[in-house]
């Protein structure tokens, strides 16, 4: 208790009687999502780790190779034999699975929300407190009510990386697309070019080195809250990462952060270099040249 005037407003209390409500309405949903969520990641999990670890070391090589270079490509077989001779590949799969993911739901719903938020003025003044509000709020507290409707476990640690790393998909794609010189856009509307039809092939691609930033980030914040998701059971580098903070195993904790810190890396840097070869940043660094 303190010694303030002002009585205190149970806010708490009213957000648990909310998520309590919407729990009970609506678990017949909740426990779809759960089975469709879990499903695909089983299901992405198991085809990750299906193949020897060399295999899929080479195929993931050869992505970094096309985007970017020999340089990362043998960066990606090191880092990558690197994971397995610490006995983390398992886990660097599961997590890599968990952030493909998460990442691909959050840029579903990203994407379009930018859009429609780039193309109404009032859509984007809802949106924009809504998103400041989901990239201050601590990324544990995301875990708190996922826990309540989902339990447990892998499902929870989806949902709130796809909160937690939906914000910036969403400025990216709203900021790509207002930067687009109006003159372009109305230039496509005087040869009777449609609303859609400009979004499509003049929009679109002139922001798409934006959108691709805005992808970049959504992943690297997915790998972020991924292994925060540990403290709720989920599986990859996170649980071991939660595991050697409560039993202090200093080697543990060492060999899967490095192994997070490898597979960040290769994301990183794999999106950078896609996103430099849209023809709108080759054009660019042509001019530049």
């Amino acid at each position: 208790m303190t010694d303030s005037p002002i009585p205190r407003m149970p806010l708490g209390e009213w957000v648990e009687t909310g998520v309590d409500w919407v729990t009970d309405t609506f678990r017949p949903f909740f426990g779809f999502v759960k089975e469709v969520l879990s499903g695909a990641y089983d299901g992405l999990s198991e085809l990750l780790l299906a193949p020897p670890f060399w295999v899929l070391a080479v195929l993931l090589a050869l992505v970094a190779l096309v985007a970017k270079g020999w340089r990362l490509a043998l960066v990606a077989v090191v880092g990558f034999t690197l994971i397995a001779s610490v006995d983390q590949w398992d886990n660097a799969m599961k997590t890599l699975a968990l952030v493909l993911l998460a990442s691909v739901i959050a840029l579903a719903i990203a994407v379009p929300v930018g859009i429609w938020a780039a193309r109404n003025d009032t859509v984007s003044a809802v949106v924009k407190p809504v998103l400041d509000f989901m990239q201050t709020m601590p990324a544990f507290v995301y875990l708190i009510p996922t826990v309540v409707i989902f339990l447990t476990g892998v499902v929870p640690g989806i949902v709130a990386t796809v909160i937690f790393a939906l914000a910036p998909g969403v400025r990216f794609t709203e900021l790509g697309i207002r930067q687009v010189d109006g003159e372009v856009v109305e230039a496509g509307q005087a040869f009777g070019a449609t609303p859609g039809r400009i979004l499509r092939q003049v929009q679109l691609p002139l922001a798409m080195p934006t959108i691709m930033a805005g992808v970049n980030q959504v992943i690297m914040l997915a790998l972020s809250m991924v292994v925060i998701s540990g403290m709720v059971g989920a599986e990859g580098l996170g649980r071991d990462v939660v595991s050697a903070l409560s039993s202090v195993e200093v080697g543990m904790g060492f060999e899967a952060g490095i192994s997070v810190v490898i597979l960040a890396i290769f994301l990183d840097r794999v999106t950078a270099g896609l996103s430099a070869r849209t023809p709108v940043a080759k054009a660019l660094a042509t001019s530049r040249s």
